[in-house]
């Protein structure tokens, strides 16, 4: 098995410890295995996304352009994380952001259309895909709440808690936009914080 798909096994297996040798099988039949350079895009704004990806290495940084041309970061997805836009996914609709490698990236993927088959195949074969949704729901909740009620300091120290290992792997352009606050201000933050 392709060592790619064989993290990705663990993984689901951790996530649902009761996935039977059938629904696996059935399951590591519509995976493939994307490799990305830096800069390619795994979706693109304006392009219908139709896969569920994985991560097993690399890192891709999430975005949109507003109405003033400025190119706004909405997530970075690391290894061992999940990579779709889900609204465009589920109401195949084009999708409003970018998801693009800052790295070369190895992303493990699945059609929808094979999801919905497994559903139909395997009663739980559902529960892979609710638990899926809620780890990708519960990273989305938890931007959304920083934004409703922290300070741009707590953002920041939260970030660098919860994302030590991406610290050195992204700009500060991006972590900015990310935490959503202007680059001069990010750095008295993190000046502040150095001389503490």
């Amino acid at each position: 098995m392709e060592p790619d798909i064989e993290i990705y096994r663990k993984v689901i297996n951790e996530l649902n410890p009761k996935v039977s040798a059938d629904e696996w099988d059935y399951f590591k039949t519509g995976l493939a295995v994307q490799k990305l350079k830096s800069g390619e895009f795994f979706i693109e704004s304006g392009k219908r996304n139709h896969l569920l990806g994985f991560v097993t290495s690399g890192l891709i940084r999430a975005f949109y352009i507003n109405d003033l041309g400025e190119d706004i970061t909405t997530l970075f997805i690391k290894e061992f994380e999940y990579a779709t836009d889900y609204p465009s996914l589920l109401v195949k609709k084009p999708s409003r952001y970018n998801f693009q490698c800052l790295e070369p990236t190895t992303v493990v993927t699945m059609s929808y259309l094979h999801i919905q088959n497994g559903y139909e195949k395997f009663i739980g074969f559902e529960r892979n895909g609710r638990l899926i949704a809620e780890d990708v729901l519960k990273r989305q909740q938890s931007r959304i709440e920083s934004f409703q009620f922290d300070n741009a300091e707590h953002r920041y120290l939260e970030f660098v808690k919860n994302n030590p290992e991406l610290f050195n792997r992204i700009s500060l352009t991006h972590l900015s936009s990310y935490l959503g606050i202007e680059r001069p201000s990010l750095s008295r933050i993190r000046r502040k914080i150095a001389g503490l």
